[in-house]
C-alpha cells in the first residue's frame, strides 16, 4: 500500500486501507487490525477533544487552536457577517516528514543533512 510508486493521480487513504496495511504488515487478523486502527484514531480524537497536543515523532503534531470572533464577508453580497469564536485542529508536519514528501529521505535514516551541491 505505502510502498507503491508515485503516480500523477493521488489516492485517498481510508480507514479500510489502514486496516489492510496493519493486517498485511503486522499479522493481526482483519478484525483485530480494524479494532487496532479504530483504537488509535479514538485515542488521538479524545486527546484533541480535551485540547491536548498529539505529537508523533518523525510524523508531526496535531494541535487544537482557539480562534477568536472576527468579521467575515459574504462573497456573494459583500455583507459583513460575524464569525463566532471556535476551536480548529491544526497539523504541523515534522521536518523528517517534509523531507520525505519532497524526496529528500536518505536510505541511512540521516535526513538532517541536506545533499551537497558542487
Amino acid at each position: 500500500m505505502w510502498g507503491r510508486a508515485m503516480t500523477d493521480q493521488s489516492k485517498t487513504v481510508t480507514r479500510v486501507d489502514l486496516c489492510e496495511a496493519v493486517y498485511q504488515k503486522v499479522g493481526l487478523s482483519r478484525t483485530e487490525s480494524s479494532a487496532f486502527v479504530e483504537l488509535v484514531l479514538k485515542e488521538i480524537t479524545d486527546c484533541l477533544e480535551k485540547g491536548e497536543t498529539v505529537k508523533l515523532s518523525s510524523f508531526g503534531s496535531f494541535m487544537v487552536r482557539k480562534k477568536g470572533q472576527r468579521i467575515g464577508r459574504n462573497p456573494k453580497t459583500g455583507t459583513e457577517v460575524p464569525i463566532s469564536p471556535r476551536r480548529v485542529m491544526v497539523f504541523k508536519p515534522s521536518a523528517i516528514l517534509k523531507q520525505r514528501i519532497n524526496g529528500q529521505h536518505r536510505a541511512n535514516g540521516d535526513a538532517s543533512k541536506a545533499p551537497q551541491e558542487a
